[in-house]
């Protein structure tokens, strides 16, 4: 493999990496906090790619702005979940919780199904996004530096967020001790629903940037990539913010070198995820950056 295609997958490598990185975020941060892994975060991931769609497409709205009427559209449907679906639970034994979360996950699956059809759309790529940019002889889309920069910039807001504003304060307490939390009078309600406001938001940002990089949307287009993200939340350690943003890169990144090097493995590309996921659990089972936390019950 010459210089310059290595250096083409490592910037495609670094790409997937980012959005793996930035779905990953919301289910670390669920879990930091409810100890909850939010299944329907891939699928909220994909309503965000219709809103945008539509907006685009039907409602002719000028790219800029139906990308931000999605993101806000989907972090009110993060907001009506937690509220319809999971606060409802929080009491009750977490199996409650989980099942609730499936249950979520498939109905906005078939939901899917049934309002946007199950004929893949394509999705509309502005041309800022298309453009090529030629570096010593190698010849990248201009997506392909604009989704890292994205991320960054998202998780350099979430970082503001939760370590230099009180709602961030209100979030690590409760992260770190639910009950104490409640007792120093934290509006433990509003910090839930916020918190999956947060984690849409990134959802939303995640799945935009999925239809500009592969251009074909469909409604269970968030199942491999919502598995594949909580994967990577794992790698890094579910409920560290950065651990989970390492471990996105880091999946990604091998994701992408796996089919360059063994191109015959491409096919088992999906596999080569779920092989990391085992033998972290086996190997080290907090991730990469995690530790240890005693069970909330």
């Amino acid at each position: 493999m010459s210089f310059t295609e290595f250096f083409q997958h490592l910037a495609n490598g670094i790409s997937l990496g980012s959005l793996y990185a930035l779905i990953a975020i919301g289910y670390t941060m669920v879990y930091g906090i409810l100890r909850l892994i939010n299944f329907a975060h891939g699928d909220i991931f994909m309503v965000a790619a219709y809103i945008a769609f539509y907006g685009i497409m039907v409602f002719t709205l000028p790219w800029w702005l139906a990308f931000a009427a999605a993101i806000v559209l989907t972090a009110l449907c993060g907001a009506l979940i937690e509220r319809s679906a999971y606060r409802p639970l929080r009491s009750s034994p977490r199996i409650s919780l989980l099942i609730s979360a499936i249950g979520v996950s498939f109905f906005l699956e078939n939901l899917g199904l049934v309002v946007f059809g199950g004929r893949p759309k394509s999705f509309p790529r502005p041309e800022l996004f298309t453009q090529a940019i030629d570096i010593s002889g190698v010849t990248i889309q201009s997506l392909t530096f604009f989704i890292p920069a994205v991320t960054l910039v998202f998780l350099l807001l979430l970082v503001i967020l939760i370590y230099r504003t009180k709602v961030g304060m209100a979030m690590r307490a409760l992260a770190k001790d639910f009950e104490t939390a409640k007792l120093m009078a934290i509006n433990v309600d509003t910090i839930i629903t916020l918190t999956f406001v947060v984690g849409s938001v990134l959802a939303a940002v995640g799945g935009i940037m999925w239809g500009l990089k592969f251009p074909q949307i469909n409604p269970l287009m968030g199942i491999f990539p919502g598995l594949k993200c909580f994967i990577a939340a794992v790698l890094g350690g579910i409920g560290n913010v950065t651990g989970a943003v390492i471990g996105g890169f880091t999946l990604g990144i091998l994701e992408i070198m796996l089919v360059a090097f063994f191109p015959e493995l491409s096919g088992y590309r999906d596999a080569f995820a779920f092989i990391i996921l085992i033998l972290i659990l086996l190997l080290r089972p907090t991730g990469i950056m995690g530790e240890t936390v005693a069970e909330k019950v």
